[in-house]
C-alpha cells in the first residue's frame, strides 16, 4: 500500500484506509476536546431545545458523540440517529454508543438524500458538512423536508478565511492558507449558512460563533499536513515548509503561538 504522506482526506466518505480513517478519527477526538468547540456544541444543544421523546438526528455524525449527547437528552421515549456516507466510521460511532449504553440509530447516506420521511424530525444538527457539500442548497432544502413544523435545526461550518497562524513569514503563511482555501468546495460556508437555511424555507432564529484555538498537539498535528498540501500544490517551497514548521516549534517552546480557525452556528427553526 503507497504511503499518503498528505494526511487524511476530511471527505470522510473517501476514507476507506483503515491507517487514514484512525488518524481522522485521532483528529476528530482531538479537535472534540477543545474549548471552543466544546462550547458551540453545547450551545447547539441549548439552541436544539431537546425534549424526552423527541426523534434527534445528526448529519455527518462522524464518531457519533453528538448522537450520543442528544441521545441522553430525547432519552428512551425518543429516537436519535445519525447519518455518514461512510461505513467505517458508522462502525466506529455504533461501537462507541454502544460502550456508553445508548440506544441510536447509526444509518449510511448523504445529505442530498436523508433517509426519513418528511415532517418526521423534531431537531436536526449538521457540523463542518457544507465546507465539503458540492450543493449545500440542496442539503438545507433536505433539512427542511425532514423537520416537522416547529422543528428545529442548528448547522455549524468553519470560515477557513478567519485562519490566524502565528509565528511564520506572513507571505508563507498566507501561500499556505490559499491552499487550504482552495481545496474545499466551500471555505467560506461560516458565512453563508444564514442565507441557504433562509432560502430552504427555514427562520433563522439566533447564531454563535467562536474562534477555535489549537493548543500545540494539535497544531503539530494539523499543521503538517496543510504544509505538505502546499508544497505539492507548489504554493510553497519545502525550504519554506521547514522554515514554517520550525517557526512554530520555536514559537510553541517559547509559548509565544496562535492557530485559531472562527466556526459559525445558526439556529432554525421549520414554521409551524
Amino acid at each position: 500500500m503507497t504511503e499518503n504522506r498528505l494526511g487524511p482526506s476530511f471527505h470522510t466518505d473517501q476514507v476507506d484506509d483503515v491507517t487514514q480513517r484512525e488518524l481522522l478519527v485521532e483528529i476528530l477526538d482531538s479537535q472534540a476536546a477543545l474549548p471552543g468547540v466544546r462550547r458551540l456544541r453545547q450551545w447547539t444543544l441549548d439552541a436544539l431545545r431537546i425534549e424526552p421523546g423527541d426523534r434527534v438526528l445528526d448529519i455527518g455524525s462522524g464518531t457519533g458523540s453528538e448522537v450520543v449527547a442528544m441521545a441522553r437528552l430525547a432519552g428512551p421515549t425518543g429516537a436519535a440517529y445519525g447519518v455518514d456516507p461512510n461505513p467505517g466510521m458508522l462502525t466506529v460511532a455504533r461501537k462507541r454508543a454502544a460502550a456508553e449504553g445508548i440506544s441510536a440509530d447509526f444509518v449510511e447516506g448523504n445529505a442530498y438524500a436523508l433517509p426519513f420521511e418528511d415532517g418526521s424530525i423534531d431537531a436536526v444538527r449538521c457540523e463542518r458538512v457544507y465546507q465539503h457539500l458540492d450543493h449545500p442548497d440542496r442539503a438545507s432544502a433536505e433539512i427542511a423536508r425532514v423537520l416537522r413544523p416547529g422543528g428545529r435545526a442548528v448547522v455549524i461550518d468553519s470560515d477557513w478565511s478567519t485562519t490566524i497562524i502565528h509565528p511564520g513569514d506572513p507571505e508563507v503563511v498566507a501561500a499556505m492558507t490559499a491552499t487550504s482555501l482552495s481545496r474545499s468546495l466551500h471555505p467560506h460556508s461560516g458565512r453563508m449558512l444564514r442565507g441557504w437555511l433562509t432560502h430552504a424555507g427555514l427562520t433563522v432564529e439566533g447564531m454563535s460563533a467562536d474562534a477555535v484555538m489549537w493548543e500545540p498537539d494539535g497544531i503539530r498535528a494539523m499543521m503538517p499536513i496543510g504544509a505538505e498540501k502546499a508544497v505539492a500544490q507548489g504554493t510553497i517551497t519545502e525550504q519554506q515548509r521547514d522554515r514554517l514548521l520550525a517557526d512554530l516549534e520555536a514559537g510553541m517552546a517559547a509559548g509565544d503561538y496562535h492557530f485559531s480557525v472562527t466556526m459559525f452556528a445558526v439556529q432554525a427553526r421549520k414554521p409551524d
